[in-house]
């Protein structure tokens, strides 16, 4: 469905050390763009090709109109864990790089019986969420 998700910053450098850690969680790694000449204030998450497809990746760069980066009321960008044990890591090393908890780890039984999540404000304000489905009490791998 979504090719990447992009979502704006006003420090790249503490954006970076954020989303490095929090994505580290979740399996996720830095997008390799090393090659590209025109994308010096963008860092990717995830998966990544561009020319061969297969691009699904989470983009942070500066707005491309120069003002400062906002947030959007009522936007969240979610993420898929693998495990609970993922969860609680996302969110304790979101805080842990500059982030602001909205939602500790736990069952959200409203949504779904197995829905796991949590939720965090990165360092500019977005509203991310870490979220493990297939589970109603502590999986094996935690």
């Amino acid at each position: 469905m979504f090719t990447y998700i992009t979502l704006g910053s006003n420090d790249l450098a503490r954006s970076a050390k954020f989303y490095d850690a929090t994505l580290g969680a979740l399996g996720l790694k830095r997008c390799d763009i090393a090659d590209e000449s025109d994308w010096e204030d963008w860092i990717g998450w995830g998966t990544y090709e561009d020319h061969g497809a297969t691009e699904l990746a989470l983009w942070v760069c500066k707005p491309f109109d120069g003002l400062a980066a906002t947030v959007g009321n009522g936007t969240m960008v979610a993420l898929r864990a693998k495990t609970w044990k993922a969860v609680e890591n996302f969110h304790d090393l979101a805080v842990l790089n500059g982030g602001t908890s909205v939602g500790a780890p736990g069952l959200r039984t409203q949504y779904n019986p197995d829905f796991y999540a949590a939720y965090v404000r990165d360092p500019d304000g977005h509203k991310i969420a870490a979220i493990c489905r297939g589970f109603t009490t502590a999986d094996p791998q935690s």
